[in-house]
């Protein structure tokens, strides 16, 4: 019996950002970015691990947008062509910064990351990283999740079951399609959970989810364990909660691990540094500087004014002095815990997966790092997944959990304050003429039903959380807003058409084309509450 378990969680997800209708986007950057620098670095970690005969255990919830985008052959033409720009880049690097060896080493790097991901991405993938976590997934060693179908923020939907209902059941419906199996585990995005939300989880055959500590602690029933061992809704679905002082030491740049200055700095970026006659060929065609990947500064000490060269090597000790410092902590934490549990406590950390290697560019290192000693030590640490945990121990405490989020101040005020608000009023109409169209026309076939189909879509598009988040943050609004109008008028578009008894081939198939995301959805899916419809009837006898 370990003296306690680790649940390592992470979270894949960016929104559905594809333009067919432009040769170079700038937000698909998003997508080429996370493969590049946290998809590929993360398999090749598990890919080390396993060739070392290292035991590990891992879950990845893979949101269905991220799975759509990955599948994509547009996206996989185009982030082919930007890993092909990269190494170009990276050889001009390596010409540049030939005369001073602290930037050159840096450079070398930049040169075997990005030609370790062409040959990855091409030879081992397919141009599909989803076939890599596939693959750690048949072998056991990695417990794959999803989450809602675009992300939606759910508790601002919790009046309409209708949207809950589609968002987790074309999320699992997918899941099954990309992955040959339904999955076990949910992550609600945000964290954001409302007292009922358990009831859709279950009739999709879901077994738990995560919450946000709080979540937990404030639950109707008090927890006798709090958040280090999960607990099960009143309807059985069981909940592993967020344990903060993992999160802290790992999520806060501050307070944290990664803000460390001897990590490299994400903000310092030769595409913003470099005279525009150089660097102009790999950033926006129409010369908006942009990150291209290549950072040669550490974060250094906030007293120095002064950006000191990054050293890959000195980060990578401060790498096994953070890993061995986290599992020094976990050893302390079990140790208290055991004092006052009768059986091995759990320790949960959900984290989004972008974190690591995006933000923070050492991330992976870290993670190897950790398992690496956890196996190499005699720790008493055993890592594992829900669903293993859950196999193990069938006996949990009843808990009602509370309306929760992990977001700032833990509720719901980051995706619903003065700079979004104004976009629910819109998000929430199309809802009910959503559910109106299906009392319309219950069963439709051929063009209408393409019809009705891709205004299913677009309410599901619309309603994800990015562009509330993107707007409150004052990041890429101008397209956080673009997205949310764009949805809703399409969806209008369909409503009105379909009321007039007009419909246009040639549009639909145009915006089909743009947002074929979801490709067997049937729009029954938005059935009123309560009624029951084919569709559903049949994703559960599948499942």
């Amino acid at each position: 019996m370990p003296n306690g378990y680790l649940l390592l969680v992470l979270h894949a997800h960016l929104p559905f950002v594809r333009h067919p209708e432009h040769d170079w986007f700038l937000e698909e950057n998003w997508l080429f970015e996370a493969i590049s620098e946290t998809y590929l670095p993360l398999l090749r970690v598990m890919e080390r691990l396993e060739n070392d005969g290292v035991p590990f255990r891992l879950s990845i919830s893979v949101s269905p947008t991220l799975s759509a985008m990955l599948q994509d052959e547009l996206l996989q033409q185009r982030y082919l062509r930007h890993l092909e720009l990269m190494c170009d880049l990276a050889d001009r690097e390596l010409d540049r910064t030939r005369d001073d060896e602290r930037f050159h080493k840096v450079a070398r790097m930049y040169k075997r990351l990005f030609s370790e991901n062409l040959s990855d991405f091409v030879d081992k993938y397919d141009r599909n990283v989803l076939k890599g976590f596939d693959y750690y997934s048949k072998r056991g060693k990695l417990e794959l999740l999803t989450t809602a179908a675009s992300h939606a923020y759910l508790p601002l939907y919790q009046h309409y079951p209708e949207t809950i209902r589609a968002q987790v059941q074309v999320a699992v419906d997918q899941h099954r399609k990309v992955f040959g199996k339904p999955p076990k585990g949910f992550w609600l995005p945000e964290c954001g959970y409302f007292p009922g939300l358990e009831e859709e989880l279950k009739d999709q055959g879901l077994r738990y989810f995560f919450s946000a500590s709080h979540g937990t602690l404030y639950g109707y029933t008090k927890p006798e364990n709090g958040v280090y061992k999960p607990t099960r809704c009143p309807n059985g679905l069981a909940v592993f909660g967020r344990d903060v002082d993992s999160a802290n030491a790992v999520w806060s740049s501050e307070e944290g691990y990664p803000g460390d200055p001897t990590y490299r700095d994400f903000y310092r970026d030769i595409g913003f540094d470099l005279p525009l006659e150089y660097i102009g060929d790999y950033i926006h065609e129409d010369g908006i500087r942009i990150h291209t990947g290549f950072k040669y500064h550490a974060i250094t000490d906030k007293s120095d004014p002064n950006k000191r060269p990054y050293d890959p090597d000195e980060a990578a000790r401060t790498v096994d002095a953070h890993a061995e410092n986290f599992i020094y902590n976990q050893k302390k934490q079990f140790k208290r815990l055991g004092k006052v549990m009768s059986e091995p406590p759990v320790i949960t950390g959900p984290f989004d997966a972008e974190l690591f290697g995006h933000w923070w560019f050492e991330g992976p290192q870290w993670i190897e790092s950790v398992i690496r000693k956890l196996h190499a030590e005699d720790t008493g640490i055993e890592m594992l997944t829900g669903s293993e945990y859950l196999k193990q121990h069938s006996e949990l405490q009843e808990v009602q959990p509370a309306f929760s989020s992990w977001g700032n101040k833990g509720y719901s005020e980051v995706w619903l304050d003065s700079s979004n608000d104004w976009i629910y009023r819109h998000l929430h109409k199309i809802v009910e003429r959503m559910i109106d169209l299906v009392d319309r026309f219950p069963n439709e076939t051929g063009l209408k039903k393409r019809f009705l189909d891709q205004a299913a879509r677009e309410v599901l598009l619309s309603q994800a959380s990015d562009w509330p988040f993107i707007m409150r943050a004052g990041t890429n609004v101008a397209y956080a807003v673009r997205r949310i109008k764009e949805h809703v008028k399409n969806f209008t578009t369909v409503y009105d058409s379909l009321s007039r008894g007009e419909v246009s081939t040639e549009w639909l198939t145009s915006v089909e084309r743009r947002h074929n995301i979801f490709p067997d959805i049937d729009y029954r899916v938005f059935a009123r509450a309560g009624k029951p419809h084919e569709y559903s009837s049949q994703l559960k006898h599948r499942s």
